[in-house]
């Protein structure tokens, strides 16, 4: 019967099924049970990190050379995500840009590099948080994501942070906010505080196994806009200072230039 009814949760995670109320207990659980199905067949030596790391890459596999949404049709790469898939700190922007869609890495452009001296401010490296986006595939000509291909890429990003469980969730700018939070208040309306996540309505849209309210996100400005309005900075500094203290970092009064 245990046997059997692992089986099922097994089958059931990879499946995308989020039908089952979890706590976060048995949500862990699940978690060890998936990353059993994914690492079965490996040295019994190899880490947990490594384990989470294959889960993210069945996900990855299970895209294929996805043809999901019209955006297929300009890409040149899928930007899925990267950096330490146990990370307690994760990142999410909107879409892939165009040195993005060249490289198939998210935030590896000019606003890439401004993440980057963010997250060194704060006292972390780029390989220590994860950077992922809403929308895996380039918009053309750098437009806002539409709404289907958020609703069709979404999923895919949910499972991400469903793997990676990370303590905090920084949302970078209007569109991140707006489809984690499932709101359409503005960025400059959301940032400066801690929100809850996931609430009701977003737990309800995703059929998330997270349980309400497990995980704290911060909305701020996303770094592209920074580079056109570099007054804002501060505000932005401001945010991830709250975000340090939550994660218990040192606290830093240098600003990000």
């Amino acid at each position: 019967m245990k046997d059997s009814l692992k089986l099922k949760l097994e089958s059931l995670y990879l499946s995308g099924e989020r039908e089952v109320p979890m706590t976060r207990q048995t949500k862990s659980l699940e978690k060890k049970l998936v990353q059993n199905v994914v690492v079965k067949n490996n040295p019994p030596s190899q880490s947990v990190n490594q384990s989470t790391e294959a889960l993210l890459a069945a996900i990855r596999e299970k895209m294929g050379d996805c043809q999901r949404c019209r955006l297929a049709k300009t890409r040149t790469n899928i930007v899925f995500g990267v950096g330490n898939p146990e990370a307690e700190l994760m990142f999410v922007g909107e879409a892939p840009g165009s040195e993005e869609d060249k490289q198939g890495e998210p935030f590896v452009g000019r606003a890439g590099k401004l993440l980057d001296k963010i997250i060194q401010a704060m006292g972390l490296e780029r390989e220590t948080v994860y950077i992922a986006n809403v929308v895996k595939c380039r918009p053309p000509e750098n437009r806002n994501p539409a709404i289907d291909e958020i609703q069709t890429c979404g999923p895919f990003l949910l499972q991400q942070v469903e793997i990676i469980q990370p303590k905090v969730i920084v949302a970078l700018g209007t569109f991140a906010a707006q489809t984690l939070m499932q709101t359409e208040s503005k960025i400059g309306m959301l940032r400066g505080r801690f929100h809850a996540w996931p609430n009701a309505l977003a737990q309800a849209t995703f059929e998330t196994a997270f349980p309400i309210h497990s995980v704290k996100l911060m909305p701020t400005y996303h770094p592209a806009f920074l580079l056109r309005n570099p007054n804002m900075k501060a505000k932005v500094w401001e945010d991830m200072q709250k975000v340090m203290q939550e994660l218990g970092l040192k606290k830093k009064e240098a600003s990000v230039t």
